[in-house]
């Protein structure tokens, strides 16, 4: 039976259960069920982190365009 799907705690919990479903897939032992239950929820969790990411470099995309608007402040100020 397959888990139930729910949001990841966070981009570093995503990341360490990737890389034990990767270890536990790679070693070979894992029924034909379990690694495609597993591939699917490693397909998930590569999509959350994505995200995460996606939504980091924008946030730093603004904060670097408010950092840049701040430097250019007119002469004599």
């Amino acid at each position: 039976m397959a888990k139930s799907t729910k949001a990841p705690a966070s981009f570093e919990a995503s990341l360490a259960q990737l890389e034990d479903i990767i270890q536990a897939m790679e070693s070979g032992d894992m029924p034909l069920e379990t690694a495609l239950t597993s591939y699917k929820q490693g397909v998930e969790l590569i999509k959350f982190c994505q995200g995460k990411l996606a939504d980091a470099e924008q946030q730093l995309k603004i904060l670097e365009n408010n950092e840049l608007k701040t430097l250019d402040l007119p002469n004599g100020q």
